[in-house]
């Protein structure tokens, strides 16, 4: 019996020792197969540092943000300021009417001094006291679009013609002659800087001046 015993005692005591080192390395098996779960945990912390530090950039974008984006690239692009884009003064000088030659000027301004009134009150005349207007009548929907007293203009620029020694001058398509003289007291200068308007009233068409709107001179319209 006590022969059985120490040998039993022997083998139990061989196979623990076997047993122990298969263990140690079966930890250590484990540990070399997840070595990123220590190495991750300070990647972990950095990257909470950065969400607590810039919390907007970290922040989950909703589905539909992210579809609008999709869809509409060119949003960012159309707030940047076009780099092409003509300067405001530029668009000014584009707006400006052509400049006349010395000749032209020479010539309109005579016209327009022969035809200046000497006393308005006894040398003007109403379609009425002519016997009614009888030229061309623009047509109403081009009349409401044009014409009377919202849409001013200035003759400056604009074609002109003499024609049996009257002023002629053209407007959205239309050529306007005075029939009446215009009055002594109006500037030299007036059909250069002053803004009208043509008017159709008492059966007749007028050229009145945002200067003297109390003022109208008979006109005749021809296309």
């Amino acid at each position: 019996m006590n022969a059985i015993n120490i040998t039993s005692i022997a083998i139990l005591g061989v196979l623990l020792g076997i047993a122990g080192p298969a263990y140690g390395q079966s930890e250590q098996g484990e540990k070399q197969d997840h070595p990123g779960q220590q190495q991750n945990k300070p990647d972990q912390h950095h990257a909470q540092q950065q969400r607590q530090a810039n919390p907007q950039q970290h922040q989950p974008q909703h589905p539909e943000q992210r579809q609008n984006q999709d869809k509409h690239p060119q949003q960012a692009q159309q707030q940047q300021p076009a780099q092409n884009a003509q300067p405001q003064h530029a668009q000014q000088q584009n707006n400006r009417p052509p400049q006349r030659t010395q000749q032209q000027q020479r010539v309109e301004q005579a016209a327009w001094q022969q035809h200046r009134a000497k006393s308005w009150q006894s040398d003007h005349r109403t379609w009425q006291q002519r016997g009614g207007y009888n030229g061309y009548r623009i047509p109403n929907d081009r009349y409401l679009g044009h014409f009377g007293p919202n849409h001013g203009f200035r003759i400056y620029g604009r074609p002109f013609l003499v024609v049996g020694g009257y002023p002629r001058f053209q407007y959205s398509g239309y050529w306007f002659s005075m029939v009446d003289p215009w009055p002594e007291y109006w500037a030299n200068d007036w059909y250069d800087t002053d803004d009208v308007y043509v008017t159709y009233i008492d059966n007749g068409y007028y050229l009145f001046n945002r200067r003297h709107p109390q003022t109208g001179i008979a006109i005749n319209i021809s296309l």
